[in-house]
């Protein structure tokens, strides 16, 4: 799937392709996305692509005054382009585009308008899918460095993806400075997507610390307690009946 921005969003690995696989992916695509934005999305032709765009990209709406539940409601502004390549002995033979959802002329004015090329394709994510093959030795088709762990697997992939969004300059997203038209501004995907302003060295990347997301207590259940907690310097009261004493004992 082509993301316009052009930054890697990390690796979702599973061990089974299925539509919970591809929801996990398009929540990551949700929260690196603008609310209720236009937005074009292109994917090759496995069915559940299309239904999990809709669930991942929808907000709750209220139709009706009054008590009652909120609607799901897809965003307007969201177009789903399908690309299907049919090959005949190994060679492609026909490209079917197709729209899945939304408009077939607003998705390509977006198209355009991100620079991803004046049709609908998947080349940017399949030139990707190449590179991150290139990078990673287990992910290529015949090795002998197959992944043991599927956690092994996936921190190699946001490895990679760390690296390939703060660490590389990319050609495609060279612009010319103003008022020179000699000098070359060279950025990384970080930097046109507006998370740092300069280019980031390895060290820098494997030593920077992740904030710890904010302590939120968790909700308690049951009835508020009405009794005061006693104070820890004052004696427990005994609990239970106290221990019975034969009379002979007593009686001298």
């Amino acid at each position: 799937m082509m993301v316009s921005t052009r930054l890697w969003l990390g690796g979702v690995v599973s061990r089974t392709r299925d539509t919970s696989l591809a929801d996990r992916l398009l929540s990551q695509v949700r929260a690196c996305s603008q609310a209720a934005c236009e937005s074009s999305r292109c994917t090759d032709g496995w069915a559940a692509y299309p239904n999990s765009i809709r669930r991942a990209f929808r907000d709750k709406v209220k139709r009706t005054t009054g008590r009652g539940r909120a609607a799901l409601q897809v965003w307007s502004g969201l177009h789903i382009g399908t690309v299907i390549k049919q090959t005949v002995n190994k060679r492609l033979k026909e490209v079917l585009r197709q729209i899945s959802h939304g408009s077939l002329e607003q998705a390509i004015h977006l198209l355009r308008r991100s620079g991803g090329g004046q049709v609908l394709n998947t080349s940017y994510i399949e030139r990707l899918n190449g590179t991150v093959r290139e990078r990673l030795a287990t992910l290529t088709r015949k090795c002998r460095h197959a992944a043991q762990r599927l956690q092994a697997l996936e921190t190699g992939m946001y490895l990679i993806g760390s690296a390939y969004n703060f660490c590389c300059f990319h050609q495609a997203l060279s612009t010319r400075a103003a008022g020179e038209a000699q000098k070359l501004l060279r950025q990384t995907p970080a930097m046109a997507s507006g998370l740092t302003d300069h280019l980031w060295s390895f060290s820098e990347l494997l030593r920077y610390k992740v904030a710890l997301a904010p302590w939120v207590e968790p909700k308690r259940r049951g009835r508020p307690r009405r009794r005061s907690v006693a104070e820890p310097s004052l004696p427990k009261r005994p609990r239970g009946r106290p221990r019975k004493i034969p009379l002979s004992t007593l009686t001298g």
